[in-house]
């Protein structure tokens, strides 16, 4: 898996955004509170609302430190300020830039598991990302068999105990990364077909022309991008 290992650098103060190429942040979303605070900020009156439904302290403060980074990130490519970025919403709640900026091209996507989130950005194409925290199930076999393919379920189920879980979660990603990037609700999880093993990077065997790239943000944790197109560059970048 060695093209998952990309350096986390912090972003250029001048950012630019070719059309093969695509950008993925990480964000921290565990922030003290006085931080939190200035993250509200960025926010909408409905965001702010929405933060405020959430029953656990620790998820409204990931909810408010994601939206306002996402903020942060894209008011740098359009070049406005954080609460000037307005969004509108898919029936299934997905966010996209409002029609205003529609000239702009501009395309993300947001993922977020545990204290971590992940935002994958692309000019003119859409783009997915998934996120998860590789974690002990009790009934990962059972899942794999429910939502993979067959040959997909005997790679899990071939593998001993201790590299089930993260094969499990490389496959999850990548198959829901490639769902957020068609926007897709009616494709299931497992008529998606993904061919990977435990030492060879992920490839998507799907028709049409999209691009599939595994990432490896922190320990226990994985991850994947998807792109209409090709791929030309891939940068990762850091969000302080």
């Amino acid at each position: 898996m060695n093209d998952s290992n990309y350096i986390w650098l912090p972003a250029p103060t001048d950012l630019t955004l070719s059309s093969d190429h695509v950008h993925i942040w990480k964000i921290d979303l565990k922030q003290p509170e006085s931080q939190i605070q200035s993250f509200q900020k960025n926010l909408s009156s409905d965001e702010i609302a929405r933060a405020e439904r959430f029953y656990f302290p620790e998820h409204r403060q990931r909810f408010i430190a994601g939206r306002s980074s996402l903020r942060s990130i894209l008011g740098r490519y359009l070049n406005i300020e954080p609460s000037q970025v307005e969004f509108e919403y898919q029936p299934r709640g997905k966010p996209l830039l409002a029609a205003k900026f529609a000239e702009r091209k501009l395309f993300f996507n947001l993922s977020h598991s545990q204290n971590l989130a992940l935002c994958g950005v692309s000019y003119t194409r859409t783009i997915g990302v998934d996120l998860e925290y590789i974690r002990s199930m009790s009934d990962l076999e059972n899942l794999a068999k429910r939502f993979f393919l067959p040959k997909e379920y005997e790679v899990v189920k071939s593998l001993p105990l201790d590299q089930q879980q993260q094969i499990f979660f490389r496959y999850w990603t990548c198959k829901e990364a490639y769902l957020k990037a068609t926007g897709d609700g009616l494709v299931q999880l497992e008529q998606i077909e993904i061919f990977l093993t435990p030492t060879e990077p992920a490839k998507l065997l799907v028709s049409g022309n999209w691009s599939l790239k595994e990432l490896a943000p922190a320990n226990n944790f994985a991850a994947a991008v998807v792109v209409a197109g090709t791929i030309g560059d891939l940068c990762t970048w850091e969000m302080i």
